[in-house]
């Protein structure tokens, strides 16, 4: 069963925006929002096309579908241009995404502490 329901209540919430907010920037109903929301309605392509594009998410994230679903627009630009780096500057991205990465995860260790 499809949860967009549950995406589009998250993305509104992580906007702080409240549910007229996001009526009014995708040009619906309130009403037609808390249904979307509760899985009693689900939007028409158009619909998911233009939340998808206010909250800056690809389609298949509302959908639940796709390797990268979790994703921004802008993470999986990302990813697919380390795809197409050759592979010494590939093994050269990935050093420094583990560089930082290792430090994140340092840091959060010794904050718990």
């Amino acid at each position: 069963m499809l949860n967009i329901g549950d995406k589009i209540t998250e993305l509104r919430k992580k906007k702080g925006w409240s549910q007229s907010d996001l009526a009014k920037a995708i040009e619906a109903s309130r009403d037609i929002i808390g249904k979307y929301e509760r899985n009693e309605n689900f939007p028409s392509v158009e619909m998911a096309l233009k939340i998808a594009k206010v909250f800056n998410v690809p389609v298949h994230y509302l959908l639940g579908e796709g390797t990268h679903t979790r994703y921004d627009k802008e993470t999986v630009k990302r990813i697919e241009a380390i795809e197409d780096l050759d592979p010494g500057t590939k093994t050269i991205v990935f050093n420094v995404i583990d560089t930082y990465l290792h430090d994140a995860l340092a840091r959060k260790a010794y904050a718990r502490k």
